[in-house]
């Protein structure tokens, strides 16, 4: 019986590791399929970099990617200075198009000063510790924000979404972390 117990026990760990490594497998087979769909063909307004060409920090890359509406919010929340730190960070980066999204108003409201905290909330909430790959994040189920919320990761037809947004770009990277492009606002939970 004690043999039984031992060889039942390695079985269940061999198929524990292969359904694992299927499932890794699958995932990482999604991500190059949404690179060769989204990443250096998509008309995306950063252009993927490897990270040994990665000079400017994720203000600069975000400055000259045209994300004009992202850095005037990071900005008026004074989070400038932190994500030209060290990091490494991920960045969830919403279009200038995602902003226009809002009800019409809202960006306005939040970029008033007495809104700087709510304003930082959001933002935040689209930032992790951390350096996260498309290919990583297709094997993850959530993730922390600095804001201190979980986002959550899926792959629905081969594409990326972070709650409701969908990642339209990849992998932009940055000296100190890297940039996912996102076509929605990520609004943190309300309680």
């Amino acid at each position: 019986m004690f043999l039984f117990g031992k060889l039942a026990t390695a079985f269940a760990i061999a198929y524990l590791v292969d359904s694992s490594n299927h499932r890794r497998a699958r995932h990482a087979r999604a991500a190059r399929r949404t690179r060769a769909r989204h990443g250096a063909c998509h008309e995306a307004p950063v252009k993927r970099r490897k990270a040994a060409e990665a000079k400017k920090n994720i203000v600069e890359v975000a400055v000259d990617g045209g994300f004009s509406t992202l850095v005037a919010a990071v900005e008026a929340a004074g989070l400038a200075e932190t994500l030209q730190g060290p990091g490494p960070f991920t960045v969830f980066a919403p279009t200038d198009e995602a902003f226009a999204k809002l009800p019409k108003g809202t960006l306005t409201k939040l970029l008033k000063p007495k809104n700087k905290q709510k304003l930082a909330d959001i933002l935040t909430y689209h930032v992790v510790p951390g350096r996260v790959t498309a290919e990583q994040a297709f094997g993850l189920k959530a993730a922390v924000t600095v804001q201190g919320d979980a986002l959550k990761i899926r792959v629905k037809k081969d594409a990326l979404k972070i709650n409701d947004a969908t990642v339209t770009a990849a992998d932009v990277e940055a000296a100190n972390g890297i940039i996912h492009v996102i076509d929605t606002v990520l609004l943190p939970p309300t309680e």
